[in-house]
């Protein structure tokens, strides 16, 4: 096969809010090849990905990111490592490059999958799709009481695991975020798995992270997630070497398995949570997870949209039984529900895994998503580069 067309929709909420919420967005990729098509999710904002999709080339190491992709052979998976590494060489210094190949690389998986008739987990090498206990992904309230409310749906739900983040943590009182945790542990109760995520808060700051940290360890916090930027290794290790039974978590930032590794080795991670969608896709975050399980890591995806970015995520650690906990998005936005009719619902024993189906085992619902699709033209010196194509299967 040869890939014969690369196309991306850029699917919108009417109002987008200014929220840590990546599910009011979207920028959905299909793949064509032979007589089989393969659908992807960039986790990043659609635009300036389309436009790297398309660009006029600017010199030798920043051609636009279709040059390496469309025509490319497509035969077995690792021609789909053979297109990222094309793409990364030719795109060097075209940074939005490393999202838009993620989303174009999950769609290459799904099609190889269906080609083959194999699910993708199974092409990766594993022999079986452990579950994992799901954890409900949500942003703290406005208030402590909003939190407790919230932990206390969640566990209503039935799930045993639970993150807070984002929202006012971090960006007001010491006193105050100590009120929030506590409320998220009240509402989940003493049994219950809390994670919290402070979305970078504090950059670089230690000292402002570690006065957190008394809370976070009385309230029996499994892990702190990226109390800062994603390369400030030094911070990640400062404050790894103060925690007691804390984990500090990160790598969602990460957009090539370099850094994800750099924090591994360099940051004092106790979780490693990736996101397929911008690191490269499928194949990199595998390579990530098989290097934090040699190193006693925990891997962990990252997903906070919609149900086909589950399943890209949940591949590359689906035959790890050692890795035993997943993000799963409770609070996305009805554009991210209505994309695929399926869903990786929660088993009897409130766990969910990667789907048995070829490829990634979602079917897309093409016709609910449709009135969030935005139409983009992009025309550089009267020549039109990108006019949004028909959003059929």
């Amino acid at each position: 096969m040869k890939v014969e067309s690369v196309d991306m929709f850029y699917l919108a909420m009417p109002d987008v809010y200014d929220i840590g919420d990546g599910s009011q967005d979207m920028l959905l990729v299909r793949v064509r090849a032979g007589d089989h098509t393969g659908w992807g999710e960039c986790e990043a904002s659609p635009l300036p990905s389309i436009a790297s999709l398309v660009c006029p080339m600017s010199h030798s190491a920043c051609h636009p990111v279709l040059d390496s992709v469309l025509g490319a052979r497509l035969d077995g998976p690792g021609d789909i490592g053979r297109i990222v590494r094309a793409v990364r060489a030719n795109s060097l210094d075209l940074l939005q490059a490393e999202h838009t190949i993620s989303g174009i690389e999950i769609a290459l998986w799904d099609l190889m999958g269906k080609a083959l008739e194999q699910p993708v987990y199974e092409l990766l090498g594993y022999e079986r799709s452990h579950p994992k206990t799901p954890y409900a992904s949500s942003l703290f309230g406005d208030t402590p009481e909003e939190t407790l409310h919230k932990a206390r749906a969640v566990r209503s739900m039935g799930y045993r695991a639970a993150k807070f983040g984002w929202g006012p943590f971090g960006r007001t009182t010491v006193a105050a975020d100590a009120d929030q945790v506590q409320a998220a542990r009240e509402g989940l109760g003493p049994e219950g798995v809390l994670l919290v995520d402070a979305g970078t808060v504090w950059g670089e700051d230690v000292e402002a992270a570690a006065l957190r940290l008394p809370a976070l360890e009385d309230a029996g916090v499994l892990w702190l997630e990226e109390p800062f930027n994603s390369g400030a290794l030094g911070a990640y290790r400062a404050l790894a070497d103060r925690c007691d039974r804390l984990r500090l978590a990160g790598g969602e930032g990460a957009h090539n398995p370099l850094l994800a590794e750099h924090l591994i080795d360099f940051g004092g991670i106790g979780f490693a949570q990736i996101d397929t969608g911008r690191i490269g896709g499928i194949g990199d975050a595998t390579r990530v997870a098989k290097y934090a399980q040699a190193r006693e890591v925990q891997f962990v995806n990252h997903t906070f949209t919609s149900h086909l970015a589950l399943s890209a995520s949940l591949q590359p650690f689906a035959g790890s039984g050692d890795d035993w906990i997943c993000e799963y998005p409770v609070e996305a936005k009805p554009l991210a529900q209505d994309l695929t009719r399926n869903h990786l619902t929660l088993d009897e024993s409130g766990c969910v895994a990667a789907p048995e189906a070829p490829g990634l085992g979602m079917t897309l619902d093409l016709d609910a998503v449709r009135p969030y699709l935005l139409d983009v033209d992009i025309t550089v010196g009267g020549k039109t580069l990108y006019s949004t194509p028909d959003l059929t299967t």
